[in-house]
């Protein structure tokens, strides 16, 4: 993994606030110990230039699609971010 999907992976694994509804971001095993069920995967995809606003997109998806949580399993920076995220209830 170069150094700039390690910089984008770290930046949507930071925990920022994206609002009181919005699904919360979670690692893997978090996701496996509370053994919370799994939605599918939502993916952003060259939308967003900032990671936040990658975190908020991917967190209104999971939303959308009635996850509480999520665990962003895929990040790409080729000048944009795209990003893909298993869902979880």
């Amino acid at each position: 993994m170069n150094y700039g999907k390690m910089v984008v992976a770290a930046l949507l694994v930071a925990t920022f606030s994206t609002g009181a509804m919005a699904a919360k971001e979670i690692s893997r095993e978090e996701a496996k110990k509370m053994n919370y069920h799994s939605l599918g995967t939502v993916s952003i995809s060259n939308k967003q230039t900032a990671p936040m606003d990658a975190k908020k997109a991917i967190s209104k998806l999971a939303d959308e699609k009635g996850g509480k949580y999520y665990v962003v399993i895929e990040a790409r920076n080729d000048n944009k971010i795209s990003a893909t995220a298993e869902v979880f209830k």
